[in-house]
C-alpha cells in the first residue's frame, strides 16, 4: 500500500522509499535505484536548483572559525544532560553564542561592563 505525507502546500506526496525511524537516509534503497530514476527525481523536485558553471561563478570558500580548547567547570547534572545528546560540545557552543549575540544586541549601556550576579552563599 503506498504511503503519503502532506507537503507544505497541503498536497499529498507519495513516499517512494522507506523512512527510517531514525530519520536517516535509506542507503540500501538509494543504491537499488538507477541513475536515470535518481536524475528524474531530482529534475522533478521543485526546490532543485542547477549547479552549472553560473551557479559556482560567484562561490566563495568559507572556512569555519577554529575552536579553542578550554577547561570549564559545570554542574554534574548539566554536564550529564549535555553529554547524553549527540554533539553536546557543539550545543554548548551554540548556547553560549546565542547568549553572546543577545548581549551584543542589547542596548550599549546594558552590555558594556556587564557583570554576573553574585552567587548567594
Amino acid at each position: 500500500m503506498p504511503r503519503f505525507r502532506m507537503n507544505v502546500k497541503g498536497m499529498k506526496e507519495r513516499l517512494i522509499g522507506k523512512v527510517s525511524a531514525k530519520g536517516g537516509t535509506d542507503w540500501q534503497g538509494l543504491r537499488a535505484r538507477s541513475d536515470k530514476t535518481i536524475r528524474g527525481a531530482i529534475e522533478s523536485d521543485s526546490q532543485e536548483r542547477p549547479t552549472d558553471a553560473d551557479f559556482w561563478k560567484d562561490a566563495k570558500v568559507v572556512f569555519p572559525q577554529s575552536k579553542q580548547t578550554v577547561t570549564i567547570r559545570l554542574d554534574a547534572d548539566v554536564l550529564e544532560w549535555l553529554r547524553s545528546q549527540k554533539g553536546y560540545q557543539t550545543r554548548i557552543n551554540a548556547v553560549l553564542r546565542s547568549y553572546m549575540e543577545a548581549q551584543k544586541s542589547a542596548s550599549p549601556e546594558k552590555s558594556v561592563g556587564h557583570r554576573w550576579a553574585p552567587i548567594a552563599s
